[in-house]
């Protein structure tokens, strides 16, 4: 008893279909328009960036804050600060890499200070996460962190070389 199920469909579905597998093929993100990357370039039309100075204001009155709680705990203020010149050198990084001319060895260079950055960063939160946590926990989180290094490493290094 099995019954086939035909299904029609009209020919502007499926001319429209096949232009939705064209688009599929194309690049999500364009190129940027403009001076190529050079150091006095500004992406921002001239406006000053609010967005990038409240989220940056927001860290350093929240690094600060953290810093004041801490009661001159050196280990809190050592980590606090870390983690804050961590962020505000990877931000910078990836600045500096939306800038460069692609293929560059300044752009491979500061492909590898991101990833460092962000290793470092991993590091950092999983000692502190896995200190608060059971052994079988901690051993878990640890894992979880060096697994996404590892993740970054192939992401960035491996994936999509041409040999």
């Amino acid at each position: 008893m099995h019954q086939s199920i035909t299904l029609a469909m009209p020919s502007a579905a499926a001319s429209e279909l096949k232009q939705d597998a064209c688009v599929a093929r194309q690049p999500l993100l364009l190129p940027q328009q403009g001076g190529g990357g050079q150091p006095g370039d500004d992406d921002n039309g001239g406006r000053f960036p609010w967005l990038a100075a409240a989220g940056f204001g927001y860290l350093t009155f929240s690094s600060g804050m953290a810093v004041y709680r801490s009661h001159g705990d050196p280990g809190a203020v050592a980590f606090v600060a870390f983690a804050y010149l961590d962020l505000v050198l990877l931000f910078c990084c990836l600045r500096r890499y939306e800038r460069a001319e692609p293929g560059s060895t300044a752009r491979d260079r500061l492909k590898l200070a991101v990833w460092l950055l962000t290793a470092a960063l991993t590091l950092l939160f999983s000692y502190k996460v896995a200190a608060v946590m059971p052994a079988a926990a901690a051993a878990l989180v640890w894992a979880m962190g060096l697994t996404t290094i590892a993740g970054g490493f192939a992401a960035f290094f491996c994936v999509g070389k041409k040999t």
